[in-house]
């Protein structure tokens, strides 16, 4: 399977326009799980943008018909330093984690995992579950929480109805709605939205946000930049308004917003840390409490980071080799 690396498209505007630029960041494949498992669609984070504030990654995956790929299959795996948010179109993933929760993810309903110091969970798709559509996104936490105790939420945001559009906000406050999840970040936001045929809907923006829209289905026009079927559409801030107008099919799209994250980390598969010292010794304590490998001695005595997980589960993923070079920051 060929990985093409995104590469943004500068689409400058005329002088009134509500935004000074858009930068289009085209998706690569990844296989998720194996070169059998269903492919995902990533638009964060790129060689051109790790951000959109404090959001660090966005997989797109489906409609994908679970009986010829597998499905998602993603057994015990941990992370550290950011949280995880779960977003359905189609299907059912059973979500389990070693802080103690299990929970369906499902179509419209958010499914919140803040891994805070440490988490290990799996998600695989339920046997029920014909097609599977959706996205998974990752935000980084800041200094202040990224050691602070792993929590996991659910809710299910009412639709919101405006001109052309239904919405549902998830994380943040759009169009009057406000979710009462709370992030341990900057103001941020996310959510889903059901464009009409032919309609162009304008949003007011926060001017301190950036923003970023996904073309979940079609091709949208964002601030008169043609958005392909699943480029994210980085929006900068400064921007009080963003104009998005859909086809003649109509478009869903999802919105993410924040106030730009001022700090560096270091992302390595599923680490979130501030220095390559850091993401070394997550890798060593996970593979060491997972009992890939023995106990370092810089580690005896240590809490345990990654804690227990119920019997009777799919073997865990052992973590990749480092590279032979050191992990640099980014942001």
């Amino acid at each position: 399977m060929t990985n093409p690396e995104a590469h943004p498209r500068e689409v400058v505007l005329e002088a009134a326009q509500p935004c000074d630029g858009v930068e289009l960041l085209d998706p690569r494949e990844v296989p998720l799980g194996g070169p059998r498992a269903m492919t995902v669609y990533r638009t964060l984070p790129s060689k051109a943008r790790s951000f959109v504030g404090s959001w660090c990654f966005l997989d797109h995956y489906g409609p994908d018909e679970v009986a010829s790929s597998g499905g998602m299959v993603v057994p015990r795996h941990p992370h550290t330093g950011l949280a995880t948010v779960s977003w359905l179109f189609t299907g059912r993933i059973a979500h389990l984690d070693s802080g103690g929760n299990a929970a369906d993810v499902v179509p419209g309903e958010l499914n919140l995992m803040i891994s805070g110091r440490g988490i290990t969970h799996s998600e695989i798709s339920t046997e029920d579950t014909a097609t599977l559509h959706g996205v998974q996104l990752w935000y980084a936490l800041p200094a202040a929480a990224r050691f602070s105790d792993n929590h996991f939420e659910h809710f299910a945001p009412d639709p919101v109805h405006h001109p052309g559009m239904v919405a549902r906000v998830f994380i943040g406050q759009l169009l009057g709605s406000a979710s009462p999840v709370q992030t341990r970040t900057a103001e941020l936001l996310g959510a889903e939205l059901l464009i009409d045929p032919n309609a162009t809907v304008s949003l007011e923006a926060r001017p301190d946000f950036e923003h970023a829209v996904l073309a979940e289905t079609g091709t949208l026009m964002v601030d008169r930049a043609a958005v392909q079927h699943r480029v994210l559409a980085y929006v900068p801030a400064g921007s009080d308004t963003i104009e998005i107008t859909a086809g003649p099919e109509g478009a869903r799209a999802i919105l993410l917003g924040g106030i730009p994250f001022d700090e560096q980390i270091v992302m390595w598969w599923n680490f979130v840390g501030r220095t390559h010292e850091e993401v070394v010794e997550f890798r060593r304590r996970y593979q060491s409490e997972l009992g890939f490998e023995p106990e370092h001695v810089d580690d005896v005595g240590k809490p345990r980071l990654f804690g227990e997980f119920p019997a009777g589960q799919e073997a865990p993923l052992p973590a990749p080799i480092l590279p032979n070079v050191r992990l640099r920051p980014r942001g």
